[in-house]
């Protein structure tokens, strides 16, 4: 299996990485589609943020205007689908390229900080938590990225039962490595969504900054060959569970 996938040329992985562009734009709360845009903060452009100090990657940059100001009211415990498309405006038609162009590699991630206002313009400074993360799973060969693209662009995961009642930022990210072979290395896709999550509890989880929580010495930034990946670790903390 590892001599298949080294065996795709260099030049598969330049064309490919030209449509390794995807956005977060929307999402649902228990099956419930909240619409595209409500409650996501959803950047114009599907272009990459590669530098790993740069605030653009917290919640992007160059956002779609005006800027949502709903904050969606999520019961913790709750299943949140994430939904991604090959651009802002969400599904547009046929496109090889939505969700996300198939031959893109990596893994998904997500994340919470607290919050006083959901709604606010300063996402600097904050603390995060990893509430998920789909990375790479052996036998099967499979990314994060592949089960994005089979299916539709939804990504579907839990908010802790036991976090704190109030505002959070929910970011939720696409890595891609395609262009991860050297310096900078990882290409990141990311929104922000704002809910407010209730019925929680106390737990008080370890928290990253972001940025800060990635560099270029991390773990699975710099990837020599994603084609050729037999194991792979997800960058970031470890998932918090309750």
């Amino acid at each position: 299996m590892k001599s298949t996938f080294a065996s795709l040329s260099a030049l598969v992985l330049l064309a490919s990485s030209a449509y390794s562009k995807t956005v977060f734009s929307a999402f649902s709360v228990n099956g419930v589609y909240q619409g595209l845009g409500v409650g996501v903060r959803v950047p114009t452009s599907n272009n990459p943020i590669t530098d790993l100090t740069s605030d653009n990657l917290i919640c992007n940059t160059g956002f779609e205007q005006p800027v949502s100001d709903v904050v969606v009211k999520v019961p913790a415990g709750s299943s949140v689908t994430a939904s991604f498309h090959h651009t802002s405006a969400g599904y547009v038609g046929p496109d090889p390229a939505d969700p996300i162009d198939p031959t893109d590699k990596g893994p998904l991630t997500a994340y919470l900080a607290a919050v006083p206002s959901a709604t606010q313009t300063d996402v600097t400074g904050l603390k995060w938590f990893k509430i998920w993360q789909d990375g790479f799973t052996v036998p099967g060969y499979q990314w994060g990225s592949d089960r994005l693209f089979i299916n539709g662009g939804n990504a579907t995961f839990t908010i802790p039962s036991c976090i704190a009642s109030g505002q959070y930022l929910l970011r939720v990210e696409d890595i891609s490595l395609q262009m991860a072979s050297s310096s900078p290395g990882a290409q990141f896709f990311m929104s922000c969504a704002q809910i407010e999550v209730t019925g929680g509890g106390t737990a008080t989880p370890q928290t990253v900054s972001i940025p800060g929580v990635y560099t270029a010495s991390s773990p699975g930034i710099i990837v020599p060959n994603v084609y050729a990946v037999e194991s792979y670790t997800v960058p970031g903390p470890a998932v918090f569970t309750c």
